[in-house]
């Protein structure tokens, strides 16, 4: 999946003990893993939301017909402009 050699793993971990101290190193873990749990939360919640739109559009069966949705009313005045005065009786 990741290549990754391992001697830039090593110098890796030894760069971040001697940026964050080895006081600290447990409380940037937490954090890290603090992040990654609401990550994989926020993720699972936006697929379930997903499955769960697409399961409703499903349950009508495979052999009916759904109508196509409704476009939103729109609120623009969609008549051509008149002009406010007739050029011709000018």
């Amino acid at each position: 999946m990741f290549n990754i050699h391992p001697a830039f793993l090593i110098v890796l971990v030894i760069l971040v003990l001697i940026v964050f101290g080895p006081g600290r190193l447990p409380e940037l873990g937490g954090a890290v893993g603090r992040t990654l749990k609401e990550f994989r939360k926020a993720t699972s919640d936006l697929k379930d939301e997903v499955t769960r739109a697409t399961s409703t559009d499903e349950t009508a069966g495979p052999g009916t017909v759904q109508p196509p949705p409704t476009p939103a009313a729109s609120t623009a005045n969609t008549e051509p402009a008149k002009a406010e005065a007739d050029p011709k009786k000018s």
